[in-house]
This record gives C-alpha cells, sequence and structure tokens, in this order.
C-alpha cells in the first residue's frame, strides 16, 4: 500500500524550497530595478503558501516499505517543479500561454536547454536568472538537495528509487545518504562559483558569468542572450566553459576523489577513461575536418571543434557558431554524439557511456561464449563482475530508449517537418541537449512548433531526464497491484 502521507511531506518541502529560490530571483530583479519583482514575489508566494498547506506531519513509528513511494516522488517532484516553475513566467507576461511556460520550465528543470523565447535580450534579469536556476536546480536533483536540507527523511526508512538504471556501481563517499548529499553539492556550489568568477576575469559581466555557469554545471544550455555563447566567443571563455562541460559530464563522485588528491581511482575507473577517449578522438576528428574542408586555422578549428564536440556529448546544447553549415559529415557525427552522454552520475542526459560501454565489453564477451559454450565468461568493469540481469536491463532501456525515439521522430514529422529536423528533434528533446539539426538547430527556438508538439517535446524531456523506466513504471498494471 503506498504512503501518500510521505509523498505529500516530500512535494511540500519541495514547494517552499521552490518558492525560496523565486525568491532570490526576485532580489536579482529588484537589484537592476525590474518590474517583475512582484511577479516573482507572487510566484513565491504561491508556492511557498501550497507547501506550507500540504504539508503532513509524520508519526515517529511511520515507515515506508516497498519502493513505490521513491518513484511517484521522483516523477512527481520533476513534475511538480515544473507546473509550479511556469509561475515568474506567466505572472511577469513573459511568456503568455500556460503551455509555453511549461515547456520552458521543464526544458530547465530538465536540463534540456530548448526555448521558445523568440527575444531573450529582452526578458528581465531576474526572469533570466529563474530560467538558469531552473537548470541549476535540475542537475543536481531537487531529491538530493531535499534530502540535504530537510532532516525529516534521516528518521523515515524511505526507499527512493534509482533513476539512473546505469548498471555502473558507485563508490561511496560516505556510508550516509545525507553526509554523501551534502559533499556533492558542496562540489557543486564550488565548480558553479569557480566557473563563474574564471568567466568575470574573462570579461563576462557578473550577471551573465553566474548564469552561463548555472547552465554550464548542470549541462542545460540556456543563454542570456539571443545569440548564445557567440556573444561571448572570445578564445579564454570558450576555453574555460568547455573545460567545464567535460567536468560536468563526469561523475561528481570521481570529482570529489580528484579534488582529494586521490587520482588513482579517477585513472582507474573504465567509464572515465572511455569518456576521456571518447571526447579525445571525436575533437580530434572533427578538428581535422573544419582544418581541410572548411578552411579554420589549426588554433579555431581545434577550439571550435572541442567546444562544441563536448557541448553535445555532455548534453549541454552551448553553441558559438551554426554547425548546419560545416558539411554533412561532421552532422552525422553530431547525430551520432546525441546518443552518448556523459557518465553516470554525472548532470548530463543521453544514454550514458557507462551503457555504452558495458553493451560494447557484452558483445565481446558473447562472441568469446559462441565459441566457448560451455565457459564461464563474465562482463567486468573496474574489476567486478557485471550480473547478466544487470546487462539484460541495460538493453532492455537501450532498446526502449531507441523505439521511443524513432516514435518521437514518427510523430514531430507528422507536424511536418523533415527526417532529420524529426530524427534530430527527438533525440535532441530525449538526450535532453536543446538544439538539434536542421529546422530547429542553433540560433533557433522551438516558438514555432504547435501547442501540442511542444506538450509532446515536454514528455521526451521528463522521459529522457527520468531515465524512461522510472516514468514508463507508473503507467504498469504490476506497479499498483498489492
Amino acid at each position: 500500500m503506498v504512503n501518500f502521507r510521505i509523498i505529500a511531506r516530500a512535494f511540500s518541502l519541495l514547494l517552499i524550497v521552490e518558492g525560496l529560490f523565486m525568491l532570490l530571483s526576485a532580489a536579482v530583479s529588484f537589484i537592476y530595478h525590474e518590474h517583475t519583482v512582484s511577479a516573482l514575489c507572487y510566484s513565491a508566494l504561491v508556492s511557498i503558501v501550497t507547501g506550507v498547506l500540504v504539508f503532513t506531519p509524520l508519526r515517529d513509528e511511520e515507515r515506508i516499505f516497498g519502493n513505490k513511494e521513491g518513484y511517484i516522488i521522483v516523477t512527481g517532484i520533476w513534475l511538480i517543479s515544473s507546473i509550479f516553475g511556469t509561475l515568474p513566467y506567466i505572472f511577469s507576461g513573459s511568456i503568455s500561454n500556460f503551455g509555453d511556460a511549461f515547456f520552458e520550465s521543464v526544458s530547465g528543470y530538465t536540463t534540456t536547454g530548448a526555448t521558445i523565447l523568440t527575444n531573450i535580450d529582452s526578458v528581465s534579469h531576474g526572469i533570466l536568472f529563474w530560467r538558469s536556476l531552473t537548470q541549476w536546480l535540475g542537475g543536481i536533483g531537487i531529491i538530493i538537495i531535499s534530502l540535504s536540507l530537510f532532516p525529516v527523511f534521516k528518521s523515515v526508512n524511505i526507499q527512493i528509487a534509482a533513476v539512473e538504471f546505469s548498471g555502473q556501481p558507485t563508490d561511496k563517499i560516505h556510508p550516509r545518504t545525507i553526509d554523501a548529499a551534502k559533499r556533492l553539492i558542496s562540489i557543486y556550489f564550488f565548480l558553479t562559483l569557480s566557473e563563474a568568477v574564471l568567466l568575470y576575469f574573462g570579461g563576462m559581466p557578473v550577471f551573465d558569468a553566474v548564469c552561463h555557469s548555472f547552465s554550464t554545471l548542470s549541462t542545460g544550455g540556456f543563454t542570456t542572450h539571443n545569440n548564445g555563447m557567440a556573444a561571448f566567443s572570445s578564445p579564454y571563455v570558450m576555453i574555460v566553459i568547455t573545460f567545464f562541460m567535460f567536468l560536468a559530464g563526469t561523475n561528481m563522485t570521481l570529482l570529489y576523489f580528484g579534488l582529494k588528491g586521490n587520482f588513482k581511482k579517477v585513472a582507474g575507473n573504465n567509464e572515465f577513461v572511455f569518456y576521456t577517449l571518447i571526447c579525445l578522438f571525436f575533437v580530434s576528428f572533427v578538428a581535422l575536418i573544419l582544418y581541410f574542408k572548411s578552411g579554420f586555422t589549426p588554433g579555431k578549428a581545434l577550439l571550435d571543434g572541442a567546444f562544441h564536440v563536448i557541448s553535445i556529448i555532455t548534453t549541454t546544447g552551448f553553441y558559438t557558431q551554426d554547425h548546419n553549415l560545416w558539411g554533412s559529415i561532421i552532422l552525422v557525427i553530431f547525430f551520432i554524439l546525441m546518443f552518448t552522454g556523459g557518465t553516470a552520475g554525472s548532470t548530463s542526459g543521453g544514454i550514458k557511456i557507462v551503457r555504452l560501454l558495458l553493451v560494447t565489453k557484452n558483445s565481446r564477451q558473447e562472441l568469446k561464449r559462441i565459441i566457448h559454450p560451455n565457459a564461464y565468461i563474465p562482463v567486468r568493469l573496474d574489476k567486478r563482475v557485471i550480473s547478466q540481469s544487470t546487462i539484460y536491463n541495460l538493453l532492455v532501456f537501450i532498446t526502449l530508449y531507441v523505439f521511443i525515439m524513432c516514435l518521437g521522430t514518427f510523430i514531430i514529422s507528422f507536424m511536418g517537418y523533415d527526417i532529420i529536423t524529426s530524427f534530430s528533434t527527438s533525440a535532441s528533446m530525449l538526450g535532453n541537449i536543446g538544439p538539434g539539426l536542421g529546422t530547429f538547430g542553433p540560433f533557433t527556438n522551438y516558438s514555432a512548433l504547435p501547442i501540442a508538439g511542444k506538450w509532446f517535446l515536454s514528455v521526451l524531456m521528463l522521459l529522457g531526464r527520468l531515465e524512461l523506466l522510472t516514468v514508463m513504471i507508473l503507467f504498469s498494471k504490476s506497479f499498483y497491484s498489492k
């Protein structure tokens, strides 16, 4: 039986926290003397009051059995935060209708970075700050934030569902979940602040530096100007953002060990090594193509190649140029990279490197099993044996991922878009990347989509952020059986 009291308690705390961050955005708007102060304050008031009204006291003896509550909380937190995240847009008049506002809010919390705004430069600082902040909150995971800030869960036997389904055994930072969450959040804060400072020293205004730092560490991709990162495309800024995009695509636990100087553990992680090699290979490949085919100078070819390749692999979605003009070979490469994603335990979306690595290892071992049918030939990762049930789950996930992407392609093409636009948009939304290829490439937005299309892409973004199965299991008949 589902304990709705603990679910209501989680949602109430979520709304209170969301309201407090809206007040922070109102403070930014106040500093810039903008009329949106009141809209952000009203939004915060609605969120906090709603959170207080649904706040549910818990008895000491209450316990949760099973993980059904966890699945509902995981999915519900992203959905509810996205719904209430529309309030600043609507109250301020920045976005006129709920459908568009929901698309923008979902895009932020899922760290996708797709937008329907046609004139970002005209939007107030307070709203742009809130827009970037939704990505930053979505990146660290609102569940982790709630677990860290509110001690109520320390005394409750709540089994939060594993969102990743990655099959990657994660090294524990600390045996207690709360302490581990605090450490991860501290790293997230530190990296965000470090990038903002470096961008500021590179000539970027404080406001833009903070917002782009939010977008980078969350692998979100929202920017504060119509031209995206092209407005700040100095070599220094591009190098800084490329470096932090790479870090954002890395397992947060590994970053913790790296900051502590335990480089042996970092270098010994198979997934991180594979991730690094993929980045280096495709950066070099694209740079060579830009140099020989497009006439770029060696330095510019390497810089632009690295920036855009890392941006797509980590599902950040930043851009400084329209890569649709770089030729069909690079478009094919970028389309392939849309399926990678960063490492498990990072803020990036996509299939994730560890899944691709394990499936590759399993395919190689399967050939050996055919030759030696009686031999025990396990799949190993970081010297650990990966069970066949885990491999099976990964294959199920990838099969579902490809199926949903193909279904999304069919539905988008049914709206009148060409196959390249449809395929890349479906892959981009499901991988939480943002820009696609074709019609919805860089320097364009999704405002031209019909409202039904925006709702559909919002669903794809949520499915991608919550790793498919977390959402789909809620529609299973067996989920509700005793």
